[in-house]
C-alpha cells in the first residue's frame, strides 16, 4: 500500500494546463468579472478626488505643450477616465492625455492642423481596437526594453526642451534640435515673471513630498502637482497679475475632426506613430500598475496583526514621484484588494475605443499614464470605480470651473510638464540597460528620437539592437597558452560557422598527439563548429593525445557518445524517467576523455555550474547528460534550453528555462532498477568514487538525524542539498516517533534514535512532515472496523493517534504556516503531527539527556510538495516552549546558518 496519497499541486506540466475554451484565465488575465452592479467603495471615492486634483493641471499642461486647444486636454482626460476605465483590462490604470505623444501631436498640429490631427487620433484608435482583437498586446512588449525606455526618454528630453521656453517666457520651436539651438537667444531676452513662477512651481514639486513631521504627513495627502499649481497661481495673482494664463475658449468655437488632407503615406505613418507610442505607453503603464498593486498588497499583508511589521514603502519609477508621496498611506478598505494581473488585450481595445471617441469629439490622444495611475494605486483605490469617477469629476469641472482654471499661469503648467519630461529619463532604467550591456541601443534610440522624431528614432534603435546582437554572435576570441607540455585553449563567445576558420586555424597549430584543455565560455555552438571540434579531437586522440573540455569554471564537461541515439529525457533520474537503451540496441560505450578511452570528445558528459554542452538528436529528444557531482540530478540547469533538428551543440546557462522533451516510455519496475543501476555505474559512480572511498575509510559522522516519511516524493538529499555522509535518515510511514513505552513489536525507530544520539553523536534531529500525507489522511478517515483483525498498517498508525487528539484538543493552539492558515484539515494534521512527534522524541531517554546538557537541537520541518517549499517550526516551539506553533517559510536568500541546519543547507 502506498504510504502517501498524491496531491494535485503541480501546475507546471503542460498536460495539466487548462484548454483555452475551459474559461480558466492564463497569466496576465484577471479572473472572470463578478456579477452585480457597479459598486463604489469609500476608498475609490477618495482616490478619485486625489486623481482628479492631479489630472486637471496635468491635462491642461499637456495641451499647452502640444499647442492644442486647452479644452481638448480636459476632454481626453474625461473620456480616458470614463471609457477606458469602464472597458479596460487594468482596473486601477488611469488614462488621459498622453505625455509620450506630446512631441508627436505638436508636430502633427503644426503640419496638418488641429482638425486633421483629431482624424489621425481616430485612425490610431481603430488600429488599436484591431490589434487588441488580434491579441497582439503581448507582442508589443517583446520590443527590447532598451528601445522602449530609450524612446520614452527621448520624448522626455524633447518635452523638457520645449517647455523650458515657456518657463522662460517665450514660445517653443518646431523640434527638439530647434529648441536647443534657440535657448541662448531665449535666455538673452528672458522676462522675470514667467521664470520666477516656473521656478516656484518646480520648487514646490520637489519639496512637497519632503516636508517632515506630522505636518508633512498631513499635507502630503494633497498631490504635489496640485499644491505646486495652486501655490504658483496664488503668487502670480499677487506679484504678476499680467502674466500669461490659461485661456479656455467658448465651447461654441470647439473644433471637431474633418476628413484628413495630405499625402496618404504620410498620414498612414502618422496614424501608425500615434498608435505605437500610445499603445506602448499604455501597456508599460499597465505592467507597472500590476507591480504597484502587488507591492501594495504585500505591504498591507505584512502590516496586518500577526503578520509582522510592515515592509518599507515600495519604490516606483521617478516619473511616479509627482503622483502621490510615498509616505501617504492607503485607506483600510483597500486591504481586501487582490493583486490581479492585467488583461493587456482588453486594455489595448479599451484604449482604442477611448482614442476613437476622443478624436470624434475633438480631444487629444489618450493613453494610460504612469503618474495618474500611481496616484490612484497609492491613494487606496480598490477597483475601476475610482478611475471612472475621476473622469466624471473632470467632466464636471470642464463646465463648472472654467473661471477658476483660467487663473492658472501657463508658466506653472509648463514647469509641471517639464518635470514630467525630465523624470521620463529614468536613472534606474539607465543602470539596468548598462548592466545588461544595452546602453548603446538606449543611447542610439534617445538620439534618434531627439534628432529625427519618434518613429525614426525607434527604427534607429531597432537597427542598432540587431547590429549589436549580430556582433555579439559573430565575435569569438580564441587564445592558446602553453602550460608546460599541455596547451590551454580558451574560447570566448559563441561558436558559429563564422568562427570555424579561426577555430580550425588555431587548433591546427597545436602539436599532434599533445595534451590539451579546451575551455568553452559561451552558450551556443552550431553544427559546423561542433564538427570542427569533433574532428580535431578525434585526430588528437588517435595520435595518443588527451583532450579535456571544460566550462568557464574549469569543471569537465562531456556527453555520452550515443546521445544522438538516446531516447531518455535529460532531466533524469527523477520521476522514474531513467535513461535506458532502446530494445535490441547494444549497450552504450563510455568514451571518457582519459587516454585510451576511445576516439572523439565526449562533449557534454560532465557539467559545470556555469555552462555545459550537449548535442540534440534529429528525433527531437535531447541527448542524456551527466551532471555535476555537487548538484542534484534534476537541477534546473540540467534541463534543455532547446531541441533543434540539426546536430547543434548548446551550452546552457543556469537561468535558461526548461523545455521538456516528449515522454519516454516507462520501463517495468525490474528493468527500471537495472537501468538506473547501470546509469549510476556509468555516469555517477566515477564522480563520487573518491568521496565514498574516503567515507569508507573514515567511517560516517553525520551531523543530523533526519526522520521523515517514506513518501516517494520526498527526496531528502534534494530538499536538503546534502550528500553522502551528511544525514542519518530514518523513513517510515507518517514520519512517526513511537513513545518508548508504546513500542511493542517495533523498536526500529527507537534503536535508530539511540544509535544516532549516543554513538554517532549527532548535533540535531529533524522531523520532517509533508503535504498530502496518506498516513495522516488515513487517520482522518477514522479507525478500521474493530471486529476485523488489525492490519500491520493500522498497528503502526496507532502511534499517530496522539496527533489527531492534539488537533482536536482545546488545550493546544493549532499549528499554522506563517502568512496563511492551513489549507484544510489534512494540512492541519500534517503540521500538528510534526509538533506531536517532537514531543514523543523528547520522551526518549537519550534525547532528554542530551537536551538537558544542551548538546543537541530539535527541529520541526514541513515540506509542501506542490510548491516545492520548505517551512521550519519556530525555535521556541521546537524547543517545547509554550509559544505559537508557526512554521516559517525558508526563502532562497536566507543565510545558511539562519535555520541552524548548516550541514544540510536547508
Amino acid at each position: 500500500m502506498s504510504a502517501c496519497v498524491p496531491t494535485r499541486h503541480n501546475r507546471t506540466s503542460r498536460s495539466s494546463r487548462p484548454p483555452r475554451a475551459s474559461g480558466v484565465k492564463r497569466p496576465h488575465s484577471p479572473p472572470p468579472p463578478r456579477g452585480g452592479r457597479f459598486r463604489i467603495a469609500g476608498a475609490d471615492l477618495s482616490a478619485s478626488i486625489t486623481v482628479f486634483l492631479l489630472a486637471v493641471p496635468m491635462s491642461l499642461g499637456l495641451a499647452v505643450a502640444m499647442d492644442a486647444p486647452l479644452e481638448a486636454g480636459l476632454i481626453s482626460a474625461a473620456i480616458g477616465g470614463i471609457v477606458a476605465g469602464l472597458l479596460g483590462g487594468t482596473p486601477l490604470q488611469v488614462s488621459g492625455p498622453s505625455a509620450g505623444l506630446t512631441v508627436v501631436t505638436a508636430e502633427l498640429i503644426q503640419i496638418y492642423g488641429w482638425r486633421t490631427t483629431c482624424a489621425i487620433t481616430i485612425g490610431a484608435g481603430l488600429l488599436q481596437i484591431l490589434l487588441g482583437s488580434l491579441r497582439a498586446a503581448r507582442s508589443a512588449l517583446a520590443v527590447s526594453p532598451a528601445i522602449v525606455h530609450g524612446t520614452l526618454a527621448g520624448i522626455g528630453v524633447a518635452i523638457a526642451l520645449a517647455q523650458l521656453h515657456i518657463v522662460l517666457g517665450g514660445s517653443p520651436q518646431s523640434s527638439a534640435v530647434a529648441n536647443a539651438l534657440a535657448l541662448p537667444d531665449q535666455l538673452g531676452r528672458v522676462s522675470p515673471a514667467a521664470p520666477l513662477i516656473g521656478t516656484l512651481t518646480i520648487t514646490v514639486l520637489i519639496l512637497w513630498p519632503r516636508i517632515p513631521g506630522r505636518v508633512g504627513r498631513s499635507v502630503r495627502r494633497v498631490p504635489a502637482a496640485l499644491a505646486a499649481v495652486v501655490t504658483a497661481t496664488a503668487v502670480a495673482a499677487i506679484v504678476a497679475p499680467g502674466i500669461a494664463r490659461v485661456d479656455l475658449p467658448s465651447w461654441r468655437s470647439h473644433a471637431l475632426p474633418e476628413m484628413p488632407h495630405g499625402p496618404v503615406l504620410a498620414l498612414a505613418t502618422a496614424v501608425f506613430t500615434v498608435m505605437l507610442v500610445a499603445s506602448l505607453e499604455s501597456l508599460l503603464a499597465a505592467v507597472a500598475v500590476d507591480k504597484l498593486s502587488a507591492d501594495r498588497a504585500a505591504e498591507q499583508t505584512a502590516a496586518r496583526p500577526g503578520a509582522g511589521s510592515a515592509s518599507p514603502p515600495t519604490s516606483a519609477t521617478p516619473a511616479l514621484a509627482l503622483a502621490l508621496p510615498s509616505g501617504t498611506s492607503a485607506p483600510a478598505a483597500s486591504l481586501a484588494l487582490p493583486a490581479r494581473r492585467s488583461d493587456l488585450d482588453r486594455e489595448l481595445r479599451a484604449q482604442g475605443i477611448a482614442n476613437t471617441l476622443s478624436g470624434l469629439v475633438g480631444g487629444l490622444a489618450v493613453s494610460g499614464g504612469a503618474v495618474r495611475s500611481s496616484a490612484n494605486v497609492r491613494a487606496g483605490a480598490t477597483g475601476r470605480a475610482s478611475t471612472v469617477l475621476h473622469g466624471v469629476w473632470v467632466l464636471l469641472a470642464t463646465g463648472l470651473l472654467v473661471t477658476v482654471l483660467e487663473w492658472i499661469p501657463l508658466a506653472a503648467l509648463a514647469a509641471l510638464v517639464m518635470m514630467v519630461g525630465i523624470q521620463m529619463v529614468s536613472f534606474a532604467h539607465i543602470r539596468n540597460v548598462h548592466k545588461h550591456r544595452e546602453f548603446l541601443v538606449y543611447g542610439a534610440t534617445i538620439t534618434g528620437v531627439v534628432l529625427f522624431g519618434v518613429l525614426k528614432g525607434v527604427a534607429i534603435g531597432i537597427a542598432v539592437a540587431v547590429t549589436v546582437a549580430l556582433h555579439r554572435l559573430a565575435r569569438t576570441r580564441i587564445t592558446v597558452t602553453d602550460q608546460g607540455g599541455r596547451h590551454l585553449v580558451v574560447v570566448r563567445g559563441q561558436l558559429t560557422f563564422l568562427a570555424v576558420p579561426l577555430l580550425s586555424r588555431t587548433l591546427g597549430q597545436l602539436p599532434q598527439g599533445g595534451d590539451a584543455v579546451v575551455e568553452l565560455d559561451g552558450f551556443f555552438m552550431d553544427h559546423a563548429a561542433y564538427e570542427a571540434i569533433q574532428g580535431w579531437s578525434t585526430a588528437q586522440t588517435a595520435h595518443g593525445g588527451r583532450v579535456v573540455f571544460t566550462g568557464r569554471s574549469g569543471g569537465r564537461i562531456a556527453e555520452p557518445a550515443s546521445a544522438a541515439h538516446s531516447c531518455c529525457r535529460p532531466w533524469t533520474p527523477w520521476r522514474n524517467h531513467h535513461c535506458h537503451d532502446e530494445p535490441g540496441r547494444a549497450p552504450e560505450t563510455n568514451h571518457d576523455l582519459d587516454p585510451g578511452a576511445g576516439p572523439g570528445p565526449d562533449l557534454g558528459k560532465r557539467s559545470t555550474g556555469t555552462g555545459r554542452i550537449r548535442r540534440a538528436t534529429h528525433t527531437g529528444s535531447a541527448g542524456s547528460t551527466d551532471r555535476d557531482a555537487n548538484r542534484p540530478a534534476d537541477h534546473p540547469a540540467d534541463r534543455p534550453a532547446s531541441h533543434d533538428a540539426s546536430h547543434d551543440m548548446t551550452i546552457d546557462s543556469p537561468g535558461n528555462a526548461p523545455t521538456p522533451a516528449p515522454e519516454a516510455p516507462r520501463l517495468a519496475g525490474g528493468n527500471r532498477l537495472i537501468s538506473g543501476l547501470s546509469s549510476f555505474q556509468r555516469n555517477t559512480a566515477p564522480l563520487v568514487r573518491d568521496e565514498l572511498a574516503r567515507l569508507a575509510v573514515e567511517g560516517q559522522s553525520p551531523s543530523q538525524l533526519f526522520i521523515t516519511c517514506a513518501d516517494s516524493r520526498l527526496v531528502t538529499s534534494m530538499i536538503t542539498a546534502s550528500g553522502p555522509g551528511d544525514l542519518f535518515t530514518v523513513r517510515n510511514i507518517g514520519n512517526l516517533v513511537p513513545l518508548p513505552d508504546a513500542e511493542s513489536g517495533d523498536h526500529s525507530v527507537g534503536a535508530a534514535i539511540e544509535y544516532a544520539v549516543d554513538v554517532l553523536k549527532v548535533e540535531s534531529i529533524t522531523i520532517c512532515g509533508h503535504s498530502g500525507c496518506g498516513a495522516m489522511q488515513a487517520l482522518l478517515g477514522g479507525e478500521p472496523d474493530r471486529e476485523a483483525p488489525p492490519t500491520s498498517l493500522w498497528r503502526w498508525l496507532r502511534h499517530g493517534l496522539p496527533s489527531l487528539e492534539r488537533m482536536a484538543s482545546r488545550h493546544h493552539a493549532w499549528a499554522r504556516i506563517s502568512g496563511r492558515l492551513p489549507a484544510d484539515a489534512l494540512e492541519q494534521l500534517c503540521l500538528t503531527n510534526v509538533v506531536q512527534q517532537l514531543d514523543h522524541l523528547r520522551a526518549h531517554e537519550s534525547v532528554a539527556r542530551r537536551l538537558a546538557e544542551g548538546t543537541i537541537r530539535l527541529h520541526g520541518m514541513y515540506f509542501h510538495v506542490g510548491e516545492a517549499q520548505t517551512y521550519l517550526l519556530t525555535e521556541g516551539a521546537s524547543s517545547g516552549l509554550e509559544l505559537d506553533e508557526v512554521f516559517d517559510r525558508v526563502d532562497p536568500g536566507d543565510a545558511p546558518g539562519s535555520s541552524e541546519l548548516e550541514r544540510t543547507g536547508v
